[in-house]
């Protein structure tokens, strides 16, 4: 079987996931001073930052490429 999207990294992942996994490796504290976004720095849960990052595209577009930055 052959991969449908072999140039996309993401493909697979969904932003729970990733904001899950960004969580566990460098906790909120340092995810709000990566993306300095008020779901990570106020009072974070995974539930409000995925809905503010589900219809805020620059803000999703940053956590994916931490995401990607973290995986190398």
């Amino acid at each position: 079987m052959t991969d449908a999207h072999p140039n996309n990294p993401l493909h697979g992942i969904t932003l729970e996931m990733m904001l899950e996994q960004l969580v566990a490796r460098y906790g909120w504290p340092a995810l709000g001073d990566f993306i300095p976004i008020r779901c990570f720095t106020h009072d974070p849960s995974i539930k409000s930052s995925l809905k503010f990052l589900r219809k805020t595209p620059w803000a999703r577009a940053k956590v994916e490429a931490l995401f990607l930055r973290s995986r190398t």
